[in-house]
């Protein structure tokens, strides 16, 4: 993949995450529920368009919950209505009572995943990135290591396979106690 791919991917998993508290955010401050669907609308489209601007080593859940803020005083503005059902205290309130109740997590998956890797031989770690990394085709890449387009697919199918299996393993071993 290329870096904005990555930044997309990573962008939509962290929103995944956070979406539910922005949602619970939004709705206790916009009692009409269109109004409020289109609140948590705007701020995902605020997040994406922002996302650059956004602090990895803060918890995204904050960032997405001061977004929300914004968007909920702008629904209120565009209204006519300066004063908004809620206070300003009582918002940022409820934001860091969401921010608490929503850590930033990292899967048992993705950490197992990180483990395989690492595990890999480096010209199996070379062809993936090449392959997801990079975003590039099977035939680049076979160019790349003096083989065929259908070889890449083989070589690659089979480091998959080998992933997950150890994926497995991994979580198995996981959950031992």
């Amino acid at each position: 993949m290329n870096r904005d791919a990555d930044e997309r991917a990573a962008m939509a998993g962290l929103w995944l995450e956070a979406e539910p508290a922005v949602r619970a955010y939004v709705f206790a401050a916009v009692q009409n529920f269109q109004d409020a669907e289109d609140v948590v609308q705007q701020t995902a489209l605020t997040a994406a368009r922002r996302f650059d601007e956004f602090d990895a080593k803060r918890p995204f859940v904050a960032w997405a919950l001061w977004l929300a803020k914004s968007r909920i005083i702008d629904h209120y503005r565009a209204r006519g209505r300066q004063r908004a059902v809620f206070s300003e205290t009582l918002l940022d309130g409820i934001a860091e009572a969401l921010v608490e109740r929503h850590p930033p997590r990292v899967s048992a998956h993705a950490v197992a995943l990180e483990r395989c890797l690492e595990k890999l031989p480096p010209k199996s770690r070379r062809l993936l990135d090449m392959r997801y990394a990079d975003d590039a085709s099977m035939e680049t890449i076979a160019v790349a290591i003096g083989s065929t387009a259908g070889a890449v697919r083989v070589m690659l199918f089979r480091i998959r396979n080998l992933l997950a299996e150890c994926v497995r393993g991994e979580l198995a071993t996981d959950d031992r106690p």
